[in-house]
């Protein structure tokens, strides 16, 4: 069953104030093996500036705990709302500094800036020690946990990316799963756009596209560089994250049912 298969007829948890809130093992992915991966183990989205049903709705699903991906300046500017029963945890990773999109020049800037970003999830030592924190912290976890970024594109669907990788999911269905962002959060994107040809002017509407969307040539941006760095991803996984083969084989329990 590949993602895009999966999404058809499914029932899954939305959220009217979170619009790309979603399960990590998606609807019905399976492992490459044919396993099934387990429900409800582990959310990601973007910033959650809740309502307050949509509060509620993440307290009911048992999460303990939220890790926080963005950088301080952005969790200063949109703390998250609390989410009763869940402990906040801040693991920062610096994405895109805000106000960057303003000083792109044009398209193919935006594109190589989204490219080193995601090569700076694998070659930036900060980055790669929350991550590593992340991951380990989801790996020992007993109880439903989420992560989230601003978009829940770049940071978290990166993170998403390594923890399906980890699972054993097949690249075509991680890669599916990564795109799934572009049609989540379709709205809110258009709605930024709207903005920037507002008070910026249409003709700059091509140049913030590309920091807008989930494009494959971003994640394998980095994939590329974790082979470069580390040989492989499970290389980077091991040594440039510090998650242990114990820990990884872990992190497969909690998610292949």
């Amino acid at each position: 069953m590949t993602a895009d298969d999966a999404r058809w007829g499914e029932e899954l948890t939305r959220l009217a104030s979170a619009d790309n809130f979603r399960d990590v093992t998606g609807p019905g992915y399976r492992t490459a093996a044919g396993e099934p991966l387990t429900a409800g183990v582990f959310w990601r989205s973007n910033e959650l500036q809740l309502l307050d049903e949509d509060a509620a709705t993440l307290a009911s699903l048992g999460i303990t705990a939220v890790f926080d991906l963005r950088s301080t300046d952005e969790v200063e500017a949109h703390p998250d709302v609390e989410v009763p029963g869940a402990t906040w945890r801040h693991v920062e990773v610096v994405g895109i500094p805000p106000g960057a999109g303003a000083q792109l020049p044009d398209a193919a800037a935006a594109v190589e800036t989204m490219l080193d970003i995601y090569r700076g999830f694998v070659t930036d030592a900060d980055a790669r020690r929350s991550f590593g924190t992340l991951i380990a912290s989801l790996a020992t976890s007993s109880t439903p946990q989420l992560f989230h970024c601003t978009a829940g594109k770049d940071r978290t669907g990166w993170v998403a990316a390594l923890v399906l990788h980890v699972a054993g999911v097949a690249d075509d269905v991680v890669e599916a799963d990564y795109l799934l962002t572009n049609d989540r959060s379709a709205g809110t994107r258009d709605k930024y756009l709207g903005l920037v040809a507002e008070h910026l002017g249409a003709d700059r509407v091509p140049t913030f596209e590309p920091t807008m969307v989930a494009d494959l040539a971003y994640l394998h941006a980095g994939l590329e560089q974790a082979v470069a760095s580390y040989g492989s991803v499970d290389g980077y996984l091991r040594d440039g994250l510090g998650l242990t083969d114990d820990l990884r084989e872990a992190l497969r329990r909690r998610l292949v049912a």
